[in-house]
Order: C-alpha cells, then structure tokens, then sequence
C-alpha cells in the first residue's frame, strides 16, 4: 500500500484485456466495488493498473485490501460476480503458479493444466464441488476462491495433480481433509452454542 499526498492508495496491475472486466457493462462493477466498500477506483489504462483508494477519510484500511483483491481476482479471470465472493471476510483469493511447479515449457503448462481442468473440465468441477471454492485455470496459474481452510485444501489437491498424482488419489486427499475440516467445523459450533447458553 502506497501512501502518497497524505492518501493510502493500493495499486493493482490488470492485464489489459481484462481492464473492461474490472469497469463492468455500464460501470456496473466497478460502482458496486465504490458503493460496497466507499473506495475511489481510478482506471488507468496508459499503465494497465486500477488505482484503489479511500473515498473519504473514515473508510478502514481493509475495505481497500478488499478491493484491491476482488480487482486481483477479475485480473486472473474469474467473472465479477465470483470475484464479489472476497466481500465475505471469511473468503480469500490464493493463486497457485503452475511455472514454479513444472517449469515454464510451454509443453509441460499445457499438459499440467489438462490434468487439472479434466475431460469436459471434470477435474476441476469436482475439486470445486468437493471443496466448495470457484477455480479458474490461467496460462500459467490457477486462481481459487474460498474460505481460508478449503481455499487451502484445493490449492493442495491442484498442486498435487500438478505434479502427476492420479485423480483418484487426489480425491481421495480432499475427501480425508474436508471430513476433518467439517469435524472441526461442526464442534466449534457445538462449542459455540454451549458457550450462548450461559
């Protein structure tokens, strides 16, 4: 975060085809990021970058890292109306660089992301449903949205696939660590209701 003439700015780079995507049909998207979170957007397509600031002296710091990331998201791909999950403050945007994993072949990128998306995009679609977070598979990347612990487990199981485990085994690994999530969800909330009744 930059501060400059006294005002906190965040600047995010967006590819330039994806600087319409940020701005929406009619400006819608980027009004509902202004009306959400009370930030100012400034588009600047000279340098591909949206410069994100506080729209008066009293919005939180957060409310800019927020958008800052729904902005990010739409950057990597993902339509506007998934990129407005990062509303929640329980959701997050990790991006797993696919280069770091296998090289930067172009060869090997291809191959890898075939694994990932499946057949007829049935990898993918399985990981999302399992996991309950949205993917987009970029050139080199693979951008997921979802709350902290699962967002977490897909980023394993996409990396796992990555590095040329089998689908089954994969599954497998998602279906053992989303039990012990729900697990671990269903006695915070035993926990929490013992708690309310005092």
């Amino acid at each position: 975060m930059a501060v400059g003439e006294g005002r906190p700015r965040i600047y995010v780079k967006v590819p330039i085809d994806r600087l319409g995507a940020v701005i929406g049909k009619k400006g819608e998207v980027k009004l509902k990021l202004i009306e959400k979170l009370g930030v100012r957007l400034t588009i600047d397509s000279e340098n591909s970058m949206v410069i994100v600031e506080p729209e008066a002296p009293n919005i939180p710091p957060i409310n800019m890292m927020k958008a800052a990331e729904i902005i990010k998201a739409i950057a990597y791909g993902f339509p506007p109306e998934k990129a407005f999950r990062l509303l929640d403050d329980e959701q997050i945007l990790v991006i797993v660089d696919l280069k770091q994993i296998v090289g930067d072949s172009p060869n090997h990128l291809k191959r890898v992301k075939g694994r990932i998306i499946g057949e007829g995009g049935r990898a993918r679609k399985t990981i999302e449903e399992m996991t309950g977070t949205d993917i987009f598979v970029g050139d080199h990347y693979v951008a997921i949205i979802g709350d902290y612990e699962r967002a977490m487990a897909a980023k394993k199981a996409v990396e796992m696939l990555a590095e040329g485990r089998m689908h089954s085994t994969v599954y497998r690994y998602l279906d053992r660590v989303l039990r012990e999530i729900k697990r671990r969800e269903a006695l915070r909330m035993w926990a929490k209701d013992e708690f309310n009744e005092f």
